[in-house]
């Protein structure tokens, strides 16, 4: 997608320099743009930890390369195999929810373990790595392709009433993978064929990554939207002003239950309870094929008093941080809540849109049959 006119992924490898990738750090956006350099292992977990990457496919893509720079670092370890281990390890303790972090991983492993020598490792890894960013800029636009065509027929029946207003709730945007986004890519693809779209953007607290994130890639894009506090999204959907809700999701059960970022549930219940359509858009690499009970399955992860506690913003152009709480009060942050499958009315895929249901996702995915 493009800032300021200008294309940009969201992860890279340096053309000058193949050992150093190149991130969008995320944790001051909107209010200022910077590009991080990632040159080894330790600075790529700290950047996946501590959220200067962040959304499933950029977790799975950063894990991608942060393996590419392991197999480096292994190269010159008197023990690669040993090395790697390690740096594997390293890299699955960051951020426990997203399946797309163990996804890539393991496909790193696996794809090494093919080939025979240090050297022919450290350039599979980096294939790999490649491999697993384009893939997902490519499925996120095919998300984009299909889910373009529910739009489209729910402005046919508008007839030109109104844009169809589409909610979405946290950033599942082209920020959270390495292009075009999940939830965000019908809304492109849809505003790009002149198709009338208007987006109310969830503040998304603690964090604000809607407030924040998905407004300013909106906006970058043209699109029309207005952020909303969170508790706003059962009102406008009472009064007929939501058309349809998108959300992404970090984890999804074989059987379609979906872990997105807290407050979806609710969404999910107010959607229901008014008639509202509830999609969810991912790209295949989110699934996970082990799991059937997303409540009780799918590690839920709590993070910081201090990000509830706390708010960043400008005053005066200088980037600065209150305190909203008393400066004692304990705070809970669980980051992630699970939306039961009954909740959702269809997954949006790089495949097509299917039923939150595992033979119906098992339709579209046949070769994940057991």
């Amino acid at each position: 997608m493009n800032v300021n006119g200008v294309p940009y992924r969201t992860i890279w490898l340096k053309e000058e320099d193949p050992s150093l990738v190149q991130i969008i750090d995320q944790r001051n956006l909107p209010h200022e743009f910077n590009i991080e350099d990632i040159r080894d292992v330790t600075a790529m977990s700290a950047a996946i930890q501590e959220m200067h990457v962040r959304g499933a496919g950029l977790i799975g893509a950063a894990a991608g390369y942060g393996m590419y720079l392991a197999a480096l670092e292994a190269s010159r370890a008197a023990d690669f195999d040993a090395s790697l281990r390690e740096s594997y390890d390293r890299l699955k303790a960051t951020r426990p929810t997203a399946v797309n972090l163990v996804w890539a991983l393991d496909r790193q492993i696996e794809a090494m373990s093919k080939v025979d020598t240090v050297a022919e490792k450290v350039d599979r890894s980096l294939e790999t790595a490649r491999a697993i960013a384009d893939e997902d800029a490519a499925f996120c636009r095919s998300i984009g392709v299909h889910g373009l065509e529910l739009i489209r027929s729910i402005a046919e029946k508008k007839n030109g009433s109104g844009p169809v207003n589409i909610l979405t709730h946290c950033n599942a945007g082209w920020l959270a993978f390495v292009d075009h986004g999940s939830a965000t890519a019908p809304i492109y693809a849809s505003h790009d064929a002149r198709i009338d779209v208007h987006v109310w953007v969830d503040e998304t607290r603690p964090r604000n990554q809607g407030a924040r994130l998905t407004a300013w890639e909106l906006g970058q894009h043209g699109v029309p939207y207005t952020v909303i506090p969170d508790n706003v999204g059962g009102h406008l959907m009472q009064h007929g002003q939501v058309d349809l809700v998108i959300t992404g999701t970090d984890r999804t059960a074989v059987s379609g239950d979906v872990a997105n970022k807290i407050g979806t549930y609710l969404k999910a219940l107010a959607a229901a309870d008014n008639n509202v359509p509830f999609y969810v858009a991912l790209p295949s690499s989110t699934f996970d094929w082990e799991i059937r009970d997303g409540v009780a399955e799918i590690p839920i992860e709590q993070r910081g008093g201090d990000e509830v506690r706390y708010a960043q913003g400008t005053s005066e152009g200088r980037l600065t941080r209150v305190l909203l709480t008393p400066e004692s009060a304990a705070a809970a942050n669980y980051a992630f809540d699970v939306t039961p499958a009954r909740l959702v009315t269809g997954l949006i895929t790089e495949r097509g849109i299917c039923e939150a249901n595992e033979e119906s996702i098992l339709g579209l995915f046949p070769e994940k049959r057991r």
